[in-house]
């Protein structure tokens, strides 16, 4: 039985002669057990077949994801969120520790002032 309701009622809806037409085999059940009987010989060709081909085509991506980085990385370019020291010098935290312990600035003010973030003053 399909693992879908979905599916179920559209095979139960099927009569001699239609055919069901799925955009991608993996709607049809949740692994290739699902969909080849597996105990005779065709049916272990295929299934071995259909690994081969999933196992060369998530090969194919990742080579061509390590091939772009590596081009990226040839630019100059690197991967990742930007890192932003906002206080990366003992003077900038010290002003910083200066005006939290001066009560008379707001933390937004100071944040604003300093061009960072809450978290990074309270850090």
């Amino acid at each position: 039985m399909p693992y879908w309701p979905g599916l179920h009622d559209a095979l139960l809806y099927l009569r001699e002669g239609d055919t069901l037409i799925v955009w991608r085999l993996d709607r049809l059940g949740r692994s290739l057990k699902h969909l080849i009987d597996t105990t005779t010989s065709t049916g272990k060709l295929v299934f071995h077949i259909f690994g081969a081909l999933a196992e060369f085509e998530r090969d194919l991506i990742r080579e061509r994801t390590q091939a772009g980085l590596a081009a990226a990385r040839s630019r100059g370019r690197h991967g990742g969120r930007p890192r932003v020291e906002a206080l990366n010098t003992l003077q900038k935290v010290a002003l910083a520790q200066a005006l939290h312990r001066d009560k008379s600035h707001s933390i937004d003010d100071i944040c604003r002032t300093l061009h960072i973030s809450r978290a990074t003053l309270y850090r």
